[in-house]
């Protein structure tokens, strides 16, 4: 891979894409900051290089048009006051004032552009768009790794017309991944949990040829209780995939993996604030009630295994993580996770606030910043976004 360490920087412009997508409130302000901290490293190496800084990010999902409440603007006023420079904000991505812009930073300065989904050239990975983009610099440096599976002009596209690096973020995450699929001390362990079998059902294929055993709770645990005869109330799950579901609990043997799922459950008969579980075998589950997290003989069943595990991938709460009474599962599993002195990642999301809520993220060897990106990784898929700063210049 080629770092940004490689790179000659001093006295060139460099284009750098992030993954500035942050949660924002109705009023436009950030809620939480860690994807822009995130990227830090990479950005204050680039400027203590003695180079010009061009920023680039999506933000939301506005419709290849610009749309004030996806502006750039806030970030860019958030990043001026985490960095020791002058940060300016472009009106566009491209354009001549956007070159007229660059060409005026001073080394050490950044100019952070505007929303490159503004343009619907940016999601077709249109060759234009990516032209101009990379005609903005000299250099490109990806540490988007939450956007590395997109193959997109601003991801992937500018990396044909220049010479690609990895940034420190997008490169620990690679690196880091790579580690827990390739060289993991045995046992080897992932926790699977979540709504859906159906994004997950790659990455189960790909983790049973790799791990050593693997524990599902959450939503997508239902399908596999179904495939296994079980009574699983009103509670949802992916009837078009209970027989892969049950194919995937059979093969299991024979690949030598172990598949653990929960003996025990937490049911109520609605998902609201004001619902109340009660804990049931998880072959005594009342016709009218739905499982909504793990009970308290799967907590030890799966703190046991934990603590013999020395590599450790998780992804998905283990119940419905929103709801405080429902979120005792998801939290015993980050608890024991933490504990364990095993190798651990964690693939964001509801996993990720779990570990952060209970003050746990010095305990977990690496907490990513990819979601989607890292559940393609995990499941051994190229992501085009790593792909460019892999190829040789």
């Amino acid at each position: 891979m080629q770092s940004l360490k490689d790179a000659d920087l001093n006295g060139k412009t460099v284009l750098m894409r992030v993954d500035f997508n942050v949660p924002m409130d109705k009023d436009g302000h950030i809620i939480d900051d860690t994807k822009i901290r995130a990227a830090l490293p990479s950005i204050e190496y680039v400027i203590n290089q003695g180079a010009k800084l061009v920023v680039m990010s999506h933000l939301g999902r506005p419709k290849g048009k610009p749309e004030d409440k996806y502006s750039m603007k806030r970030i860019a006023g958030h990043l001026a006051g985490l960095v020791n420079t002058k940060v300016k904000m472009a009106n566009d991505s491209v354009g001549p004032e956007v070159q007229q812009e660059v060409k005026a930073l001073k080394p050490g300065e950044i100019l952070v552009l505007e929303n490159v989904r503004f343009h619907a050239e940016e999601e077709k990975n249109d060759k234009d768009y990516a032209h101009q983009l990379a005609a903005l610099a000299e250099v490109f440096v990806n540490d988007a790794f939450g956007s590395a599976h997109r193959a997109h002009a601003s991801t992937a596209g500018v990396a044909e017309y220049l010479p690609a690096y990895a940034g420190f973020l997008l490169e620990s995450e690679v690196n880091m991944l790579r580690k827990v699929l390739d060289y993991p001390e045995s046992p080897r362990m992932a926790i699977l949990g979540g709504a859906k079998v159906a994004d997950k059902l790659g990455l189960i294929e790909n983790l049973s040829e790799k791990m050593d055993i693997i524990l599902i709770g959450g939503g997508m645990a239902n399908t596999f209780l179904k495939a296994q005869g079980k009574n699983i109330g009103i509670s949802k799950y992916e009837p078009d995939l209970v027989e892969q579901a049950g194919k995937l609990l059979e093969q299991a043997p024979g690949r030598q993996v172990k598949i653990l799922l929960p003996v025990d459950a937490v049911v109520a008969t609605e998902i609201s604030p004001e619902a109340v579980g009660q804990i049931v075998s998880i072959d005594k589950v009342p016709s009218d009630c739905m499982i909504v997290d793990i009970g308290p003989e799967t907590i030890a069943l799966f703190a046991e295994a934990i603590a013999e595990a020395r590599t450790i991938v998780w992804n998905g709460p283990l119940g419905v993580y929103e709801y405080d009474q429902f979120a005792q599962g998801t939290r015993e599993v980050a608890r024991a996770m933490a504990d364990s002195g095993a190798v651990s990642v964690i693939g964001g999301g509801d996993s990720a606030a779990a570990v952060h809520n209970m003050g746990l993220e010095s305990k977990i060897t690496h907490i990513s910043t990819g979601g989607g990106a890292t559940l393609e990784f995990l499941e051994g898929q190229v992501l085009p976004g790593v792909a460019v700063v892999e190829a040789a210049h």
